[in-house]
């Protein structure tokens, strides 16, 4: 039996890699990119993937003509990025470093925080950080896409516990609410063969008046929630947050 530790644990990533990001994500990401209005931008348009993982948007976002860079902090999720990029011939700069930490003072016109990426440090004001420097690396005018699942639509979607099976991997997640609704634990039990990996993530869940509040904090303008890549309202009706914001001149 083994055991991961959270999401700075690069173990963590590793083993559960092929859940998190299932090559059916990837897909996604591309008709996401193909059909969005929220992620239409400009030819040649500079983007950083803030949190990118494996290169779900990153190799897609190259491959369409911009100039992207992936940040994350766990090498093993950049060495897969890299493999992948350069699988499809894609030009992407990858950087590991901490997203609370990461400089590049107005240098994206675009930056993307996607797939519930926001909200794992367990300060508050941590958090907080990482909006700033998301902010902070735009140039004036520039575009900040923040996607994750709500805590309106978290409070209707806990349930017993979720089990999915991959060829003959099975894992089973256990969603436990904390702290009235601020924060929301998953357990997670893979099982290879004789292998048991047991993990635990905790991370803080907001609700759109809750995100936008942070954003407008961080200084962001034009802040606008939608409740899907479509740009549908966030009503009873939503998919997801999307947070879509403007660092003004």
């Amino acid at each position: 039996m083994a055991r991961t530790g959270g999401f700075q644990d690069d173990d963590f990533w590793t083993e559960f890699h092929d859940f998190l990001f299932s090559e059916q994500r990837h897909a996604q990401a591309e008709e996401l990119l193909t059909t969005s209005p929220l992620l239409s931008f400009p030819a040649g348009a500079r983007v950083l993937d803030l949190c990118c993982g494996s290169g779900v948007f990153t190799v897609p976002l190259a491959r369409r003509g911009h100039d992207v860079t992936g940040v994350d902090l766990s090498p093993a999720m950049l060495e897969r990025a890299r493999r992948r990029a350069a699988d499809v011939g894609a030009q992407v700069t990858y950087v590991q470093a901490d997203a609370r930490a990461y400089e590049a003072p107005g240098a994206f016109d675009v930056v993307l925080n996607m797939f519930t990426s926001f909200g794992y440090f367990e300060d508050p004001a941590d958090n907080a950080r990482v909006l700033r420097v998301m902010h902070d690396c735009l140039a004036p005018g520039g575009t900040l896409v923040l996607d994750l699942a709500g805590k309106e639509l978290l409070a209707r979607k806990v349930t017993p516990p979720k089990v999915v099976q991959r060829g003959d991997d099975l894992m089973v997640q256990t969603d436990t609410v904390l702290d009235d609704w601020a924060r929301l634990r998953s357990d997670w039990v893979l099982v290879r063969g004789e292998q048991v990996t047991r993990a635990t993530l905790v991370w803080f869940v907001y609700s759109a008046v809750e995100l936008r509040s942070m954003a407008e904090e961080a200084g962001f303008g034009r802040v606008e929630i939608f409740g899907g890549f479509d740009g549908r309202p966030y009503d009873e009706n939503a998919e997801r947050l999307v947070l879509r914001a403007v660092r003004e001149a």
